[in-house]
Protein backbone atom coordinates (compact mmCIF):
# COMPACT_ATOMS: atom_id res chain seq x y z
CA UNK A 1 0.00 0.00 0.00
CA UNK A 2 1.17 3.24 -0.95
CA UNK A 3 2.20 6.36 1.67
CA UNK A 4 -0.38 9.19 2.17
CA UNK A 5 1.32 11.28 -0.56
CA UNK A 6 0.10 8.43 -3.17
CA UNK A 7 -3.62 9.28 -1.78
CA UNK A 8 -6.10 12.41 -2.04
CA UNK A 9 -8.86 11.68 0.34
CA UNK A 10 -12.77 12.40 -1.29
CA UNK A 11 -15.47 13.01 0.93
CA UNK A 12 -18.27 11.40 -1.33
CA UNK A 13 -21.79 12.49 -0.74
CA UNK A 14 -24.23 9.98 -2.72
CA UNK A 15 -27.53 12.23 -2.74
CA UNK A 16 -29.98 10.68 -5.05
CA UNK A 17 -31.29 8.82 -8.46
CA UNK A 18 -33.75 10.02 -11.06
CA UNK A 19 -36.16 7.60 -13.37
CA UNK A 20 -34.11 4.43 -12.70
CA UNK A 21 -35.71 1.51 -14.47
CA UNK A 22 -35.11 -2.16 -15.27
CA UNK A 23 -34.29 -2.94 -19.06
CA UNK A 24 -35.45 0.42 -19.57
CA UNK A 25 -39.10 -0.51 -19.48
CA UNK A 26 -40.27 -1.10 -16.08
CA UNK A 27 -39.71 1.73 -12.84
CA UNK A 28 -37.21 -0.07 -10.43
CA UNK A 29 -39.81 -0.60 -7.22
CA UNK A 30 -37.59 -0.78 -4.33
CA UNK A 31 -34.16 -1.43 -2.85
CA UNK A 32 -31.76 0.54 -5.04
CA UNK A 33 -28.39 1.21 -3.61
CA UNK A 34 -25.21 2.39 -4.77
CA UNK A 35 -21.57 1.28 -4.65
CA UNK A 36 -18.61 3.87 -5.24
CA UNK A 37 -15.12 2.48 -6.20
CA UNK A 38 -12.56 4.38 -6.28
CA UNK A 39 -9.92 1.86 -7.60
CA UNK A 40 -10.43 -2.05 -7.76
CA UNK A 41 -9.83 -2.65 -3.91
CA UNK A 42 -11.90 0.49 -2.30
CA UNK A 43 -15.14 0.58 -2.54
CA UNK A 44 -18.24 1.34 -0.34
CA UNK A 45 -22.32 0.77 -0.71
CA UNK A 46 -25.18 2.58 0.71
CA UNK A 47 -27.80 1.50 2.27
CA UNK A 48 -30.89 0.24 0.37
CA UNK A 49 -33.39 3.06 -0.40
CA UNK A 50 -36.73 0.71 0.47
CA UNK A 51 -39.40 2.86 -0.82
CA UNK A 52 -37.89 5.12 -3.66
CA UNK A 53 -38.76 3.68 -6.53
CA UNK A 54 -36.87 4.82 -9.13
CA UNK A 55 -36.47 8.18 -7.74
CA UNK A 56 -34.69 7.16 -4.62
CA UNK A 57 -32.74 9.19 -2.02
CA UNK A 58 -29.99 8.09 -0.13
CA UNK A 59 -28.20 11.17 1.20
CA UNK A 60 -24.99 8.53 2.33
CA UNK A 61 -21.56 10.24 2.93
CA UNK A 62 -18.26 8.37 2.55
CA UNK A 63 -14.62 9.63 3.14
CA UNK A 64 -12.57 7.53 0.79
CA UNK A 65 -8.67 7.24 -0.17
CA UNK A 66 -8.47 7.62 -4.10
CA UNK A 67 -4.58 7.01 -5.93
CA UNK A 68 -3.41 10.70 -7.23
CA UNK A 69 -2.67 8.42 -10.23
CA UNK A 70 -6.48 7.65 -10.69
CA UNK A 71 -8.30 9.72 -13.82
CA UNK A 72 -11.88 8.14 -12.67
CA UNK A 73 -14.04 6.97 -9.82
CA UNK A 74 -17.48 4.56 -10.67
CA UNK A 75 -20.72 4.78 -9.22
CA UNK A 76 -22.99 1.66 -9.88
CA UNK A 77 -26.51 1.55 -9.23
CA UNK A 78 -27.87 -1.65 -8.39
CA UNK A 79 -31.30 -2.93 -6.65
CA UNK A 80 -31.53 -6.10 -4.56
CA UNK A 81 -34.01 -9.17 -5.82
CA UNK A 82 -34.33 -12.00 -4.48
CA UNK A 83 -31.77 -14.05 -6.69
CA UNK A 84 -29.08 -11.04 -5.09
CA UNK A 85 -28.65 -7.69 -7.41
CA UNK A 86 -29.09 -6.51 -10.46
CA UNK A 87 -27.16 -3.63 -12.17
CA UNK A 88 -29.56 -0.48 -12.87
CA UNK A 89 -26.51 1.73 -14.64
CA UNK A 90 -23.13 2.78 -14.01
CA UNK A 91 -21.99 6.28 -13.94
CA UNK A 92 -17.82 7.05 -14.50
CA UNK A 93 -17.04 10.59 -12.79
CA UNK A 94 -13.90 11.90 -14.04
CA UNK A 95 -11.22 13.56 -11.43
CA UNK A 96 -11.33 16.52 -13.96
CA UNK A 97 -14.75 17.38 -12.87
CA UNK A 98 -14.15 17.86 -8.69
CA UNK A 99 -9.99 18.49 -9.23
CA UNK A 100 -8.56 21.94 -11.00
CA UNK A 101 -6.36 24.47 -10.57
CA UNK A 102 -8.70 27.32 -9.76
CA UNK A 103 -10.76 25.61 -7.62
CA UNK A 104 -10.29 26.05 -3.67
CA UNK A 105 -9.30 23.42 -1.19
CA UNK A 106 -12.54 22.11 0.38
CA UNK A 107 -14.89 23.07 -2.27
CA UNK A 108 -18.19 21.03 -2.93
CA UNK A 109 -19.23 20.50 -6.25
CA UNK A 110 -22.56 19.34 -7.07
CA UNK A 111 -22.57 16.49 -9.69
CA UNK A 112 -25.48 14.44 -12.09
CA UNK A 113 -24.55 12.05 -14.29
CA UNK A 114 -26.01 9.88 -16.98
CA UNK A 115 -26.14 5.93 -15.79
CA UNK A 116 -25.38 3.58 -18.73
CA UNK A 117 -27.16 0.14 -18.61
CA UNK A 118 -25.04 -2.97 -19.90
CA UNK A 119 -26.29 -2.22 -23.65
CA UNK A 120 -24.87 1.23 -23.74
CA UNK A 121 -28.35 2.67 -23.10
CA UNK A 122 -29.45 5.40 -20.81
CA UNK A 123 -30.91 4.27 -18.11
CA UNK A 124 -31.47 7.11 -15.17
CA UNK A 125 -29.57 10.07 -13.34
CA UNK A 126 -27.52 9.52 -10.27
CA UNK A 127 -26.86 13.02 -7.82
CA UNK A 128 -23.89 13.20 -5.98
CA UNK A 129 -21.42 15.63 -4.01
CA UNK A 130 -17.91 15.28 -4.31
CA UNK A 131 -15.47 17.33 -2.23
CA UNK A 132 -11.57 16.86 -1.94
CA UNK A 133 -10.24 17.27 1.35
CA UNK A 134 -7.75 19.40 1.90
CA UNK A 135 -4.20 18.65 1.76
CA UNK A 136 -3.71 19.96 5.83
CA UNK A 137 -6.40 18.07 6.96
CA UNK A 138 -5.12 15.22 4.83
CA UNK A 139 -1.50 15.03 6.55
CA UNK A 140 -3.41 15.87 9.92
CA UNK A 141 -5.14 13.33 9.13
CA UNK A 142 -2.06 10.78 8.94
CA UNK A 143 0.17 12.31 11.39
CA UNK A 144 1.56 14.90 9.56
CA UNK A 145 2.09 18.70 10.34
CA UNK A 146 1.45 21.65 8.10
CA UNK A 147 3.59 24.59 8.14
CA UNK A 148 2.10 28.01 6.39
CA UNK A 149 5.26 27.78 3.34
CA UNK A 150 5.38 23.64 2.78
CA UNK A 151 4.25 22.72 -0.24
CA UNK A 152 1.40 20.99 -1.11
CA UNK A 153 -0.53 22.87 2.51
CA UNK A 154 -2.64 25.95 2.25
CA UNK A 155 -4.37 27.73 5.00
CA UNK A 156 -8.61 27.70 4.60
CA UNK A 157 -9.53 31.68 4.28
CA UNK A 158 -12.50 32.74 5.46
CA UNK A 159 -12.65 36.80 4.83
CA UNK A 160 -10.58 38.73 2.30
CA UNK A 161 -10.66 42.35 1.26
CA UNK A 162 -11.35 42.69 -2.90
CA UNK A 163 -11.32 46.73 -3.47
CA UNK A 164 -12.19 47.66 -0.24
CA UNK A 165 -14.83 45.29 0.40
CA UNK A 166 -14.73 42.13 2.56
CA UNK A 167 -15.72 39.25 0.59
CA UNK A 168 -16.45 35.67 1.99
CA UNK A 169 -15.20 32.37 1.43
CA UNK A 170 -17.67 31.07 -1.79
CA UNK A 171 -18.71 34.32 -2.58
CA UNK A 172 -16.21 35.63 -5.16
CA UNK A 173 -13.34 34.07 -6.65
CA UNK A 174 -9.62 35.87 -6.45
CA UNK A 175 -7.06 35.07 -8.70
CA UNK A 176 -3.23 36.77 -9.07
CA UNK A 177 0.04 35.68 -8.52
CA UNK A 178 1.34 34.85 -4.71
CA UNK A 179 4.20 36.99 -3.41
CA UNK A 180 5.95 35.90 -0.61
CA UNK A 181 7.76 38.36 1.34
Amino acid sequence: MGSSNDLRVLEITVISGEDLSINRKQPVKKNAFVTIKTDSFKEQTTKMDKDGGGYPAWDEKFVMDMPMHARYFTAEVRFKTAAGSRIVGTAVIPASDFLGDYVPENYLHFLSYRLWDSHGERNGILNLSVRVKSSSSVKNAYGGGCSSHSAGCSRPWSRIAVGGQQVSNGEAVVTGIPVWS
